[in-house]
């Protein structure tokens, strides 16, 4: 045995492979669980007790010089394959498909792009709270309909916790820590407890702001809001708002932009009206800073949220929500070009 092992050993310089398929051949008949190195290990069980040590360290010799070798021919077939001698110059740099952001991907980070340059910051909180960040601070009575099981998914065993309802939880957090000015925007998932449908699901995205400072009035709402539309859907765009109630703003409103397909003479998307409603909006109520820790005699400010599936589906015309979230690869594709 100890002949065979010489022989191994004298005969590694002979070892050459061109690639890497000729590497792996060798890799299988030298270093494999059957290869020769294997079945010296098997012999060396039979070996005399009194030649064991020197037969051991034999074989140790033998593996690591074998491995040292495979490195090295490992290396010159890589150095090899690079050289630009051999360098396929038609051969395509990508051969795997090319991949793409999701389309909610694509309309948030574009929201956000917007409002970045309007002097938004970014603000971020977490998707489990609890009442008060979601509810309480927020100015919802405790008898309020948005906090029934029907709307709200509520943590077994901890009845204060909850998913989130919408991102104006962060907004609380923030007003907490930090005294005006204040001016960020605060994108996320959030959970509803809805059935599913073509028009609805149990989770969505949304893209809340905050404002808040001294001399702050409905004007700088709305500009920031003109703004943002035009910047979004085109330097047209028409915006109406139409008064509503929401329990954290007075006055509040629903925003409409003008429609992008029939210029607001009426078509199907526009159900005939010429204006598409896309976010809820407002100037904060008084005591919803009051809550949160921020003088309401000195500090004014405005608010307002959107649903990112919602624009998306204005922006491509995406008739189902449900394809946002089954990922089937078709559909997604579809959005390569708009990264």
């Amino acid at each position: 045995m100890l002949e065979k092992i010489q022989n191994a050993l004298n005969s590694l310089c002979e070892l050459h492979a061109a690639n890497a398929q000729e590497l792996e051949e060798l890799r299988i008949k030298y270093l494999s669980k059957k290869g020769m190195l294997s079945q010296m290990m098997q012999d060396f069980r039979n070996v005399p007790a009194e030649q064991k040590r020197e037969m051991g360290m034999r074989i140790n010799e033998l593996k690591n010089a074998l491995q040292q070798r495979f490195d090295e021919l490992r290396a010159a077939i890589a150095v090899k394959e690079t050289s630009h001698d051999e360098l396929d110059l038609t051969r395509t740099p990508y051969p795997a498909p090319i991949g793409t952001r999701h389309p909610l991907t694509i309309v948030r980070n574009r929201i956000i792009d917007i409002f970045s340059r309007q002097g938004f910051t970014l603000a971020d909180g977490p998707e489990v709270e609890d009442d008060w960040h979601v509810y309480g601070s927020m100015n919802f009575a405790d008898d309020h309909p948005a906090r029934d099981m029907q709307d709200t998914f509520y943590v077994q065993g901890a009845p204060s916790m909850l998913l989130r309802s919408h991102t104006s939880s962060v907004q609380s957090r923030v007003m907490e820590k930090q005294q005006p000015p204040i001016r960020v925007i605060c994108p996320g998932r959030v959970y509803r407890n809805e059935a599913i449908s073509a028009r609805a699901h149990c989770f969505f995205h949304q893209v809340e702001g905050l404002y808040i400072d001294e001399h702050v009035s409905f004007t700088d709402l709305k500009q920031v809001m003109l703004t943002f539309s035009r910047e979004l859907f085109g330097p047209d765009t028409e915006i109406r708002l139409r008064p509503s109630y929401f329990p954290f703003t007075e006055p509040s409103a629903e925003m409409d932009v003008s429609c992008q397909i029939c210029h607001g003479e009426g078509c199907s998307l526009c159900k005939g009206t010429g204006w598409l409603e896309i976010l809820g909006c407002g100037m904060v109520h008084p005591r919803v800073l009051e809550l949160n820790g921020i003088d309401s005699e000195r500090y004014k400010g405005f608010a307002f949220g959107m649903g990112i599936e919602r624009i998306a589906n204005l922006l491509y015309r995406v008739k189902d929500l449900r394809l946002f979230s089954e990922n089937d690869v078709r559909f997604l594709q579809e959005f390569q070009a708009a990264n």
